[in-house]
């Protein structure tokens, strides 16, 4: 069987408001999960615990999503920034150190 090649590029990944879409998804995984608290009982009588434990995983990994992307923005948005004061006149190979603001002409 030959090797599959693609015919045209891969196109641009989308990138839309992944930290609200993100948050929004952990928000309705804990709202699910206090939703089937009350009834924890008649989860544990059909053996479907498991449903509830898989709301409350949703909302803890859904946490350490949010933290993520919130990290990704931020270095998205520092490297385009770096990016536009390079191209705006700053001396190559000059970098700012993290946490600091690049000087104009220096």
């Amino acid at each position: 069987m030959a090797k599959w090649t693609p015919k045209h590029e891969a196109p641009e990944p989308l990138e839309g408001p992944v930290v609200a879409t993100i948050t929004g998804g952990t928000i309705l995984w804990f709202v699910l999960f206090l939703v089937q608290v009350p009834f924890y009982g008649w989860f544990d009588d059909r053996d479907l615990t498991w449903w509830v434990w898989t709301c409350l995983a949703g909302a803890g990994l859904g946490l350490i999503g949010i933290w993520y992307v919130r990290k990704r923005d931020a270095a998205i948005k520092r490297h385009a920034a770096a990016q536009a004061a390079e191209t705006a006149g700053a001396t190559p190979g000059s970098e700012p150190t993290p946490g600091s603001e690049p000087t104009p002409g220096a």
